[in-house]
């Protein structure tokens, strides 16, 4: 990567070799519900005011009952310049905007305006989406999805990149007649594909400025990483790991999805684990009913100690 990709964000994250944690909204409210905005913005500031490293929003445009899952409910554009306000350093992430079902143009203008208003702290996840009905709902092609992000990741590299960029695609032509501004504060957003995106992981490593990946087995991501070391030489990696903290210290753990529910000591051991084998950060939850108490006992008792 060159070191025109990197921003504040991208610098907060990946710029050392420490283990970095993020959490996601919502902060507060459950799977289907629509959040409080001055809570999360509440929470938002504590959780910058206890050291966590980023604050990450889902792209769900539509709520699907089935699913089970409203995915925060705000607009992860709106939610993210909301929090921009509320707070000053901490890492603002997407986990993930769907291109396929985005004008690329637009995620450009979108994403680069966040960027610029927040002090270059915007890190772009980008994926193509898991929610059949949707591709429906705005006229997408489901089976074209693979196509049309690697479509969207050219062109907005080229709309951050260049002046007066001339391409063409599903979405539309540019004939070099227009251009793109606010352009961001680095050469290009951070852009981190998320699981495997519909491309091969040679296309993930090359294309990508790092890899979001969902947890795994600690035996099956060292394969994982392993992988990505050869396609993406020193490109950071990121992982999503649910983290349920029991009352008991000392409690081993229990396989819960997407992580697990464990003692903070189990925890502590657990991430220097993740580090010494080349996980760069660690997207984790917020336990417990009282998601302030949960924020500091994350912090106090586990990321403090890693």
């Amino acid at each position: 990567m060159t070191d025109g990709h990197r921003n504040a964000g991208f610098e907060r994250l990946f710029g050392d070799d420490r283990l970095t944690f993020g959490v996601g909204f919502p902060l507060a409210a459950g799977r289907t519900e629509t959040p409080d905005p001055e809570r999360e913005m509440a929470l938002a500031a504590r959780a910058e005011s206890l050291g966590v490293d980023a604050l990450w929003a889902r792209d769900v445009p539509l709520y699907w009952p089935r699913f089970g899952d409203a995915g925060g409910a705000f607009d992860p554009w709106t939610l993210l310049g909301h929090a921009a306000a509320h707070t000053d350093r901490i890492a603002l992430g997407t986990a993930s905007v769907v291109l396929p079902l985005r004008h690329p143009i637009h995620v450009a203008k979108q994403a680069a305006s966040l960027d610029r208003l927040s002090g270059g702290r915007l890190v772009l996840g980008v994926a193509t989406g898991d929610r059949d009905p949707e591709y429906a709902a705005f006229g997408v092609d489901r089976e074209a999805r693979g196509e049309r992000f690697r479509e969207a990741v050219a062109t907005m590299r080229a709309l951050w990149r260049g002046e007066f960029p001339e391409r063409d695609g599903a979405w539309g032509r540019l004939d070099g007649d227009l251009d793109l501004l606010p352009k961001p504060t680095g050469d290009a957003v951070p852009l981190l594909p998320t699981g495997h995106a519909r491309q091969e992981l040679e296309w993930l490593g090359e294309h990508g400025d790092g890899w979001l990946f969902y947890h795994l087995p600690e035996e099956t991501l060292d394969a994982y990483l392993d992988d990505w070391r050869r396609v993406a030489g020193e490109k950071p990696y990121a992982m999503v790991v649910r983290t349920e903290l029991a009352d008991d210290p000392e409690a081993e753990p229990e396989p819960v999805h997407q992580g697990y529910r464990a003692g903070a000591d189990w925890f502590v051991d657990y991430f220097g684990r993740l580090d010494d084998a080349g996980v760069d950060h660690v997207l984790v939850s917020v336990p417990g009913d009282d998601p302030e108490a949960g924020l500091e006992r994350l912090a106090e008792r586990v990321i403090d100690r890693v």
